[in-house]
């Protein structure tokens, strides 16, 4: 095919990759201490197209590594905090009436902060379920329809949303819907003692770490459009399909835990989340064919939001990363 690029065209964009991908990585470890997975997800939704979920309690960083990512890319950054009284226009923006020049008055859309290339959705489950699906559209076509009119939004574009997941009071949970939109759900943990040092050094001091640009909009589209073109052999995309196929209660391939404890499985979203972050992985580690390592790894954040337990299940403690174990200790590749 003529688009494909030659052998050795791809290795040069491949070392490209790595090193923007270094370049990034460099850039978000001057700020941010630990979190080294929490950083691999977030630039694996990043170059793959998708959006990321961040859970977390308060306090681990968040919010600091959405805007330090922010500075790291020269591209239009908004934070939308949500708050119970956040309406839909106040994401999306609305038509507003102004005067022409000439004493008459007509319609102008004000674009609201949905208009940028990465977003901050701080605290998205504060949010009513009205307000939550007025990024739907964004997340899904990356347009937006205000008065049968369709706004398109510039590229590239990702919303990274910040959730915290013990506070119940004065919050709506995501709907299923949403939720399947996200690429990745990140989960990030308490830091351990060594990176709590490092921490209360580097935020308590004269001086306050900052990230310097390092890619732009472009270096992005450009990168996706890599991870795109990496090859998949066939048992890889079988192997995937047979881990979401799994994670059904009424499928032959259920393991135990599915079968006993999940109401719903993943939707073929999952699937193809696992797809293109094991692509994602690949280039990162250097090679042009994804490998079932990298299915393995990226399986979890793809699917730990996408299953929906059942009254069992939730009885019994179970999480959906207890469940995702066992689906990848049953689910042999070919």
């Amino acid at each position: 095919m003529a688009n494909q690029p030659t052998e050795s065209d791809f290795a040069s964009r491949i070392e490209a990759f790595q090193a923007q991908h270094s370049s990034i990585t460099a850039e978000l470890g001057k700020v941010i201490v630990g979190h080294q997975s929490v950083i691999e997800e977030v630039l694996i939704c990043l170059l793959a197209g998708g959006h990321a979920l961040l859970e977390g309690v308060p306090g681990l960083g968040k919010t600091l590594l959405v805007r330090t990512l922010a500075e790291t890319l020269d591209v239009q950054f908004n934070r939308i905090q949500f708050t119970p009284d956040l309406m839909p226009a106040d994401i999306t923006g609305t038509n507003i009436v102004v005067g022409d020049g000439a004493g008459g008055k007509q319609f102008e859309f004000q674009a609201g902060p949905i208009f940028a290339n990465l977003i901050l959705a701080d605290e998205i489950n504060r949010a009513t379920p009205k307000t939550q699906s007025a990024v739907l559209e964004a997340m899904a076509e990356q347009t937006v329809s205000v008065a049968r009119t369709t706004h398109q939004l510039p590229a590239p574009f990702m919303i990274l949303a910040t959730q915290n997941p013990l506070e119940m009071e004065g919050t709506y949970p995501l709907p299923e819907a949403q939720l399947d939109r996200f690429m990745l759900k990140i989960v990030l943990e308490s830091p351990p003692a060594n990176e709590l040092v490092s921490i209360l050094d580097r935020t308590t001091g004269a001086e306050t770490p900052a990230a310097a640009p390092v890619a732009t909009g472009q270096t992005i589209i450009d990168m996706r459009q890599t991870v795109r073109q990496v090859e998949v052999a066939s048992a890889v995309t079988k192997y995937i399909a047979d881990i979401v196929l799994a994670t059904a209660p009424e499928s032959d391939l259920a393991p135990q835990a599915a079968s006993k404890y999940v109401r719903y499985g993943s939707s073929p979203r999952g699937a193809q989340s696992i797809l293109l972050a094991a692509k994602v992985r690949a280039l990162v580690s250097g090679r042009a064919n994804a490998a079932l390592s990298d299915v393995r790894k990226s399986a979890p954040a793809a699917l730990r939001h996408r299953l929906i337990l059942s009254f069992e299940g939730q009885a019994d403690s179970v999480t959906t990363d207890d469940v995702i174990a066992e689906v990848l200790e049953t689910v042999k590749s070919e």
